[in-house]
């Protein structure tokens, strides 16, 4: 009897252990802090800063110039068999162990923005896009939540002498791109904003001489003056999206695509009329993926069972021209290439998920592959360049009839240890590739 009950408290003991085990790692994937381990320190700035100049192959705000995940770039390095050149590579952006940051980078010629953490503080750097040499630093005290670490999830926007940031508990920041300085800061919790699940995520939009934000609650969008501030206009009232704005031309007008945590809404960026507003809501109100705009028509998709939408667009009213339930991005964007789509599927805390090409038309998934893993995709010099979470870099030529992989690049991201999320950036030549700290410049000009 002794050995029975001698092997039912083992039995128990193991299944404790395995319990306890995986209701800690379920608490870190919803609202645990990655850990970073060591980070070197921040350098001291330059005393000195170079001139603001330009490129034609800037990418200067999220999904680049065009808003469409597509660089400048004709053409690009397509020889991958003996790996990309590394240029330079920094891991100061975050500072102390779990203060993890997933913004990605904007870059403007020389100059090249990205956020980071410390404990107390959100930061900005600017680095020389050459070589990875601190331009300038500043910071602000933010007190912030730890789901997934504390530091910013939204991208920043160059726009001309200005830099933009979204903090992830709602700060609105306008910066000097010159020498960092901090022109205005506001909160949006200030104007009844309400901080979703997992922060503040959608990267701040630039319209004209306005500034789009999503805040939620009782003003759900909220466009200031770029300049100075001041609050122009609120829209809508619910729960923020995760997701950056679009615009869409309609009868020669342009208007605003917001993709919040009730659906896709149709705005005028003026005066922030809600002309209509496509029901989409999720489970806790993920809505992620950037509205893809092809010419009058408009591709939205979420994961959480909701799936894809096209939809047709007027000004007056919209029509739903296909659903398709097996296309579900939780947040990952999809490419257009020549009348198809070519992106991940699949929750995105996972390794493994489909990479599907769909025919825009129809809606129809041409071909699926699980060869890609789970990742994130953007396009330039023709070709599509996947980072998986893991780190994986692959190079894959759009054709709707097959997975067509010409490269990749095995732990493009070294030692990555929890989830390489953050989209890569390709602008004058270069790769860049961020995972938490560490930010990583290959060189893919040929």
């Amino acid at each position: 009897m002794k050995r029975i009950w001698k092997i039912v408290l083992i039995v128990v003991a193991v299944i404790l252990i395995a319990v306890g085990y995986f209701g800690y790692e379920i608490y870190l994937h919803v609202a645990g802090s990655e850990s970073l381990g060591e980070s070197s320190a921040i350098p001291e700035q330059s005393d000195k800063f170079p001139p603001i100049n330009t490129d034609a192959l800037d990418w200067p705000n999220w999904r680049g110039t065009a808003l469409d995940g597509k660089s400048n770039m004709e053409s690009i390095k397509t020889d991958w068999n003996n790996g990309l050149t590394k240029l330079w590579s920094v891991d100061f952006l975050c500072q102390d162990n779990r203060t993890a940051t997933w913004s990605s980078v904007v870059v403007q010629g020389n100059r090249l923005i990205v956020p980071g953490r410390d404990e107390d503080h959100d930061l900005l750097f600017c680095l020389n896009s050459e070589t990875g040499e601190l331009i300038w630093e500043n910071k602000y005290a933010a007190e912030t939540n730890s789901s997934h670490g504390p530091g910013p999830r939204a991208t920043p926007v160059i726009d001309g002498e200005f830099v933009y940031t979204f903090g992830r508990s709602g700060d609105v920041v306008c910066w000097k791109l010159y020498d960092g300085e901090l022109v205005w800061h506001k909160k949006t919790t200030d104007l009844g904003g309400e901080e979703p699940n997992w922060g503040y995520s959608a990267t701040p939009f630039i319209y004209e001489d306005l500034l789009i934000i999503q805040g939620g609650g009782t003003n759900t969008i909220q466009a200031y003056d770029k300049y100075t501030g001041k609050i122009v206009w609120t829209a809508l009232e619910g729960p923020a999206g995760f997701s950056a704005a679009n615009l869409i031309e309609l009868e020669d007008q342009t208007y605003l695509l917001i993709y919040h945590g009730s659906g896709l809404s149709l705005i005028q960026p003026n005066t922030g009329n809600v002309l209509w507003t496509v029901p989409y809501e999720t489970s806790y109100g993920v809505n992620a993926t950037t509205p893809l705009v092809l010419g009058d028509k408009i591709l939205h998709a979420s994961g959480y069972g909701m799936g894809a939408q096209l939809v047709k667009a007027n000004v007056d009213n919209y029509e739903i021209l296909w659903t398709n339930k097996d296309y579900q991005p939780q947040h990952s964007d999809p490419i257009e290439v020549d009348g198809y789509l070519y992106g991940y599927s699949g929750e995105s805390g996972r390794p493994k998920g489909d990479f599907l090409c769909i025919e825009i038309e129809s809606g129809e998934i041409k071909w699926s592959t699980i060869e890609l893993g789970q990742g994130t995709t953007i396009f330039a010099g023709g070709y599509l360049i996947t980072l998986d979470l893991k780190g994986n870099l692959s190079l894959v030529k759009p054709n709707p009839n097959e997975l067509e992989k010409v490269g990749e690049v095995k732990s493009a991201i070294p030692n990555v240890r929890h989830l390489a999320w953050t989209v890569p950036v390709v602008a004058n030549g270069k790769l860049y590739l961020r995972y938490l700290q560490h930010l990583i410049c290959y060189d893919i000009s040929i």
